[in-house]
């Protein structure tokens, strides 16, 4: 198998996993609802159903952090692939090119941060949230 046909095999698999993790982070959202709506009807305390929020939001932050390092490796493949270069990168490399640019704890900590406030990401929890401090 050439370069060009690695490379396409690695994107191919990045690609499903990447899409994989979009309906995971549905997922995560609809459980979300389910689970602030069931705390809701049972009469709990609506800050219970806040934390839960809280957790899955988290949670699916996490989740779109791990999906956007695909991201990036998705997108270097393809950029080897549109140069046409044979010696520009090797195919199979997400983890070691991942350690090798690994943030430390708090770099880790702030990428989480950065992906639970984007919109798409924030979007049912601070609505729902705001909805537990109302309630």
């Amino acid at each position: 198998m050439d370069m060009n046909e690695q490379l396409a095999q690695e994107w191919t698999t990045l690609q499903n996993n990447h899409e994989s993790h979009e309906r995971s982070a549905l997922v995560i959202k609809l459980v979300a609802v389910v689970l602030f709506a069931g705390t809701w009807l049972a009469g709990l305390d609506p800050l219970m159903g806040g934390a839960l929020v809280l957790i899955l939001w988290f949670q699916e932050s996490i989740l779109k952090t791990w999906q956007s390092r695909l991201a990036v490796r998705l997108l270097d493949i393809e950029a080897i692939i549109k140069r046409g270069s044979q010696n520009d990168g090797q195919p199979f490399q997400l983890h070691s090119h991942w350690l090798a640019q690994r943030p430390g704890l708090a770099g880790l900590l702030i990428e989480y941060g950065q992906n639970a406030i984007r919109p798409t990401v924030a979007f049912p929890y601070a609505a729902l949230l705001l909805l537990a401090v109302i309630l």
